[in-house]
């Protein structure tokens, strides 16, 4: 039975609209560059509304609400710290890594330290941060055709896998370029226009102040006001400097994000997108968390107030009944599903691109593939492994997983790049020893968390929230390791006077 028919036509025109638009783009994808990096002619405006349309992914459009409806005003650490992400990898990464004239995190690291190890360890974490991530917009997608449309679960992840698959296979980055930046647009206005609408009903209705409302019954945030912060004590604190390192420090590792400053012409062009971008998630983050306010006001009237991540789906027809709030509910579901559909295609280019270079193109014999054949095979492989754990049921809180992937990316990637980038000193034997302590750290963190139910005791918390121990842990470890070794080679050094030299210095030098 069809539970919003609002929702479904919303849902199935983001789906033709990003088929369309991937088709047309298909026209402008010829060669493995154009796959991997657009041929690096992205220019800023576009490449900052792309890089919205796939950072802005479930966590962003359906976590933050759904958290601050349980949680309270803690939570807006989440958004905070995913927008000043950017602002690190603006002063720290982004032009930098652009000189270096990489494809991928692997790319980078193999020629900044010369070991092929270092670059298999880079590829395989590049595929682990991208299925962490990866599985929660699928499992988005099924809560989302099942909260609006009544399907099962399985058939939102299907679908969802089915066109990424289609559109990054058949265009790469070039493609999903325009498919993403109209994204980013179309998940603003879906936010946008129903919370405009539904701040009126509020006033209307002449409702209390969302700050006078306690906790939500049965929520875990016990008898603290939403207002405040949840922590009480030292594991609260911690638990929010852990936050705060983990979404501070996370966005440059993390592969999607990354993948797309390789596409901007130079890097003066990178740090104009960075700060375009600034703006952009800066626009968003204002929205969600006024669904979080306004469900505290009319948590009695929602079915489920405990479904943090179906709490925009809810919120319309609870405050609106009628027609109007069915055209609220579907302006919301095409909005979440091109959520999932960007970030996914994202993350997806990111994982192929490694694949398609480190796995598939060395693993077929004297048949050996071209650059664009392994990038779609890569692809495929990339989207299966996290589609297959999201139809098997596993259920997952969105935030809660985008989280974690963030605090292996910046327990990894993070100092790989900074110390990489800045400090002449690090060694291929110290990366291997920091990315080793940081991966296995938070990544034990990782597993721990899935498998054990949280608790209030210190392992819980410390294993819960892994970024505030396991970051330091990698950055000592690559300068000690390194400091023992021996110094960088020549090569090394041209390499990194390289990644400081702008481009038009290097124009006038000839």
């Amino acid at each position: 039975m069809i539970e919003s028919w609002a929702a479904l036509v919303g849902v199935v025109a983001v789906v033709l609209a990003t088929l369309g638009i991937g088709t047309w783009g298909l026209r402008f994808s010829r060669t493995t560059s154009d796959f991997m990096v657009a041929s690096r002619t992205v220019r800023p405006a576009l490449n900052a509304s792309a890089i919205g349309g796939e950072y802005l992914s479930a966590a962003s459009f359906l976590g933050v609400a759904g958290l601050v409806l349980v949680f309270g005003a803690d939570m807006l650490w989440y958004p905070v710290g995913w927008t000043a992400g950017y602002l690190v990898l603006l002063v720290l990464v982004a032009a930098p890594l652009r000189r270096s004239g990489a494809y991928t995190l692997p790319d980078f690291a193999e020629a900044r330290l010369e070991s092929t190890q270092v670059r298999a360890v880079c590829s395989v974490l590049v595929v682990a941060i991208g299925w962490l991530y990866l599985l929660p917009q699928f499992h988005g997608a099924g809560l989302i055709l099942r909260a609006a449309v009544g399907a099962p679960a399985w058939v939102g992840t299907a679908v969802v896998a089915l066109v990424v698959v289609a559109n990054v296979a058949g265009g790469g980055m070039r493609s999903i370029t325009f498919v993403q930046a109209f994204q980013y647009w179309l998940k603003l206005t879906a936010l946008l226009v129903p919370a405009a609408v539904l701040l009126v009903v509020w006033v209307g209705d002449g409702a209390v102040n969302p700050a006078d409302i306690g906790p939500i019954a049965g929520s875990t945030a016990g008898d603290v006001e939403w207002s405040r912060p949840i922590g009480v004590g030292a594991q609260g604190l911690y638990v929010t400097y852990s936050v705060i390192i983990a979404t501070f420090l996370g966005t440059m590792g993390l592969p999607h994000v990354v993948v797309r400053f390789y596409t901007n012409p130079d890097g003066r062009g990178a740090r104009r997108t960075t700060l375009v971008v600034l703006g952009l998630l800066a626009a968003f983050y204002v929205l969600p968390p006024i669904y979080g306010g306004l469900g505290r006001v009319y948590a009695d009237r929602l079915s489920t107030p405990l479904q943090t991540d179906s709490l925009l789906l809810e919120l319309p027809r609870a405050m609106l009944p009628g027609w109007g709030g069915e055209v609220l509910t579907g302006l919301l579901a095409a909005g979440a599903f091109a959520a999932f559909l960007s970030t996914a295609s994202g993350l997806t280019i990111a994982v192929a691109g490694v694949l398609g270079q480190d796995v598939t193109s060395r693993t077929f014999g004297r048949t050996r593939l071209s650059g664009v054949a392994a990038f779609r095979v890569g692809a495929v492989l990339a989207v299966l492994a996290p589609a297959l754990v999201a139809l098997t049921g596993v259920e997952v809180s969105v935030a809660r997983m985008v989280g974690l992937a963030f605090a292996v990316a910046a327990s990894t990637f993070c100092p790989l790049l900074v110390l990489g980038i800045w400090w002449p000193g690090l060694t291929a034997r110290g990366a291997l020893a920091g990315l080793a302590v940081g991966g296995l750290g938070s990544g034990s963190a990782v597993a721990w968390t899935l498998v054990v139910a949280p608790s209030d005791t210190w392992w819980s918390v410390l294993l819960g929230s892994p970024a505030a121990w396991s970051v330091p842990a990698a950055f000592a470890t690559m300068v000690l390791v390194s400091r023992f070794g021996g110094g960088p080679s020549a090569t090394a050094r041209r390499f990194l006077v390289r990644l400081h030299t702008p481009e038009d210095v290097r124009l006038d030098r000839g």
